[in-house]
């Protein structure tokens, strides 16, 4: 929570969506702003997407974020109200995240790194299956998986594209990360599986020349990839606000009961 006796320094981001353009426009004249190096709160205009490209944005300045909801689902989103801003961001309550850090080495050698808040997938190049294996803190738990790709994703991109690929959806506060197969072939019920956020996880690219696969990190992608390691890093602090109303931990819930 801010705190009551200061009045925070604020700076708006919007995505282009009109709408998102029209909030921006009517929010500069009702509060005061300033450049993002000087703000205590950055202001996302926009839908989850539009969170997400803030959030790699001023990933390395970790200062709050507060969205509002211009886009279509907006489910890491407060609604879109202009009125009370200020009073409402007094009130926010925080949630904390830390990224996933993804060093990928290709088959020509070359090593890269990036972050992931929501996750980070491997996928097939062309049009066979791709064959990976699968350890877990330096230990093999799948010797071979024949599948179109693998995800493995955090609690906060949980309803995103891991959901999509049926994987669970995670509480914040579950400290787990969900490993997820895209269409997985061989071992046809394998479902993934759900690892504490502590795991380090490798995958190694079978037949690679063969069977080419990209790994992306959100959406940083790295092409013909051989080894593909990730963990969480703790080093870097991704902080959002909520309004109390808004109930991110109801949301999530609430999403698992859907049609």
């Amino acid at each position: 929570m801010i705190t009551p006796t200061k009045r925070p320094l604020i700076t708006i981001v919007s995505s282009e969506m009109s709408q998102a353009q029209a909030a921006h426009m009517h929010l500069k004249t009702l509060v005061s702003v300033v450049p993002p190096e000087q703000a205590d709160i950055i202001i996302a205009l926009g839908g989850d997407g539009f969170m997400l490209e803030t959030l790699h944005q001023f990933i390395k300045h970790e200062k709050p974020v507060y969205g509002m909801n211009c886009g279509s689902v907006g489910f890491l989103m407060n609604d879109y109200k202009a009125d009370y801003l200020l009073e409402r961001l007094q009130k926010a309550e925080k949630v904390q995240l830390h990224p996933l850090e993804m060093t990928a080495i290709t088959v020509e050698g070359e090593s890269h790194q990036a972050c992931a808040i929501n996750e980070v997938s491997l996928l097939r190049e062309t049009r066979q299956a791709t064959k990976i294996r699968i350890l877990v803190d330096n230990v093999v738990r799948l010797e071979e998986l024949v599948c179109d790709g693998i995800l493995i994703s955090t609690p906060a991109g949980s309803s995103a594209y891991n959901l999509s690929a049926h994987g669970p959806i995670i509480p914040l506060g579950a400290n787990l990360l969900a490993l997820t197969p895209i269409s997985a072939f061989r071992p046809r019920r394998w479902r993934g599986a759900l690892l504490p956020h502590s795991a380090r996880v490798t995958f190694e690219i079978l037949e690679a020349d063969k069977r080419p696969v990209i790994a992306a990190a959100d959406y940083t992608e790295v092409r013909n990839v051989i080894r593909v390691e990730i963990s969480e890093n703790k080093n870097i602090t991704l902080t959002l606000l909520f309004d109390p109303e808004h109930n991110l931990e109801d949301r999530i819930i609430n999403e698992q009961f859907l049609n």
